[in-house]
């Protein structure tokens, strides 16, 4: 009884509270003004302090979430973008919709899924896709999957088509609100595979709003991918238009003249925020394809599942075929588990397993699968030249340097370090990377290793310092 009445206080003074929060949009909901700017971030203060600044704060109601998306959807003033998607991280953080419970001592977990808690995305097989688009173009409408890849499509043009110095408050709006969106689905999925992995039920998984987004049937799954494959190299672009100004310029040499100050200081850490965005999008597909792997050969998976190719075919195709996203690619995606998966996948199409094994080695053996096992490859004069040849020098050693910072030298013997006969020596050779048209990749993994020694056992340590010591000679001085 007191339970009841509790409860019922509680939602009244949510009802109070939203009410009041809410008054506060009602005068200046349609206006672009100052004076609406200001009353529309007192709002998302008032937000803040009601439900996250309070240790007792009650979660926003689906209204007060509803109109800080709004906001950040469609507001006209960087601050308001920026403190609108602070504010729904932060509601995320402190609300999850999707999360693990400790259930006991013995350490295993609950998923336990927030049914009634808001999303921005809604997945209803009764709207047509006329209605979804027009809801996705209007200020407070909700994404799914044709939506969504809209919204990937508008950040291609952004990042290929338009410079550095055309963008816009309304751009940078975009590529927060697609960080926004990854960050949903990345909390929602991650808890979730996680209680796949314990229980195996794939339900959990078939749930989830990753799933979900994939497997509709309203959208292109490869040109969804191939599209944010392009928005790397967009990124890559940005990149190096930003570290790398051309002084004669006048554009970039008065930035005061073209571009707002506000974007300027803000084009950096957007930037960042779409590349890290990107970067969890493909990672949990890539686990998603794993989980599914596992599903399909127990069986789990029905034709509601539908048929997918994994991310990692698309991508090798993707890399395969266009050398210079391969470089674009590699220089921006740099999550380390996955980057090594894809180099070691890219190198299996063109290293030759032995032909001949014996009878303890008919099998699988420790070296398979693994960069030990590319490196192995290059033993011999002849498989190294079918290597560089089907793939050409210049890959090679761009996915030999981003190898190498994921790797370890611990597996070198002292025989081969010191052999200049060793093949990849001649592969690696500062000499012969150097008789190359673009060393930009060498002098990358050097600086690297300089900057940031990762592996700190003997072996590696002696590697790197002679790679330092053998290349510095030959790098081409400013």
């Amino acid at each position: 009884m007191e339970d009841s009445i509790n409860g019922r206080r509680c939602g009244s003074a949510r009802g109070g509270i939203e009410e009041n929060v809410l008054a506060i949009l009602d005068a200046t909901d349609s206006k672009d003004t100052q004076d609406a700017n200001d009353d529309r971030i007192a709002f998302i203060e008032a937000v803040r302090a009601a439900s996250i600044d309070r240790d007792d704060g009650a979660p926003p109601t689906n209204k007060m979430y509803e109109a800080v998306f709004q906001i950040m959807r469609v507001g006209k003033s960087l601050e308001l973008i920026m403190e609108s998607f602070r504010l729904l991280n932060e509601l995320d953080e402190r609300f999850p919709r999707v999360y693990l419970s400790n259930t006991g001592a013995s350490g295993s977990s609950e998923l336990v899924v927030v049914e009634e808690a808001w999303s921005p995305f809604v997945f209803n097989l009764d709207i047509t896709y006329g209605e979804k688009e027009s809801a996705g173009k209007s200020s407070g409408g909700t994404f799914d999957s044709s939506v969504f890849h809209l919204l990937i499509q508008d950040l291609v043009e952004i990042v290929n088509e338009k410079g550095l110095q055309t963008l816009e408050i309304r751009s940078l709006g975009k590529m927060l609100l697609f960080h926004y969106l990854i960050n949903v689905l990345e909390g929602d999925f991650v808890p979730r595979n996680k209680a796949y992995k314990e229980t195996m039920n794939w339900m959990l998984l078939r749930e989830s709003l990753l799933c979900m987004l994939l497997s509709s049937r309203r959208v292109n799954y490869k040109s969804l991918m191939k599209d944010c494959l392009s928005i790397m190299c967009g990124l890559c672009q940005f990149s190096s238009e930003l570290s790398d100004p051309k002084p004669s310029d006048s554009s970039v040499a008065n930035p005061s003249q073209n571009v707002n100050p506000a974007i300027a200081i803000a084009i950096p850490e957007v930037r960042s925020s779409t590349c890290t965005a990107i970067q969890k999008l493909l990672t949990i597909i890539m686990e998603l394809d794993v989980s599914r792997k596992k599903a399909d050969a127990q069986g789990c998976t029905t034709r509601v599942d539908g048929v997918r190719t994994p991310l990692v075919e698309i991508i090798l195709d993707e890399l395969t075929y266009d050398r210079d996203m391969l470089s674009q690619f590699f220089e921006i995606f740099n999550e380390p588990k996955w980057k090594l998966e894809i180099i070691l996948q890219f190198f299996s199409k063109y290293v030759a397993k032995p032909s001949v094994r014996t009878r303890r080695s008919n099998g699988p053996t420790e070296d398979d699968g693994t960069f030990t096992g590319v490196l192995k490859g290059f033993s011999n004069i002849t498989s190294t030249k079918n290597i560089t040849k089907k793939i050409s020098i210049d890959v090679v050693q761009i996915l030999l340097a981003h190898a190498f910072q994921q790797g370890d030298f611990a597996f070198w013997k002292r025989s081969n370090i010191y052999s200049s006969k060793y093949p990849l020596n001649k592969v690696i050779g500062a000499r012969f990377w150097m008789m190359q048209p673009n060393g930009k990749y060498l002098r990358r993994l050097v600086l690297h290793f300089a900057r940031r020694p990762y592996h700190c056992n003997r072996w590696s340590l002696f590697m790197q310092a002679r790679l330092l010591v053998s290349f510095y000679p030959f790098l081409p001085r400013p």
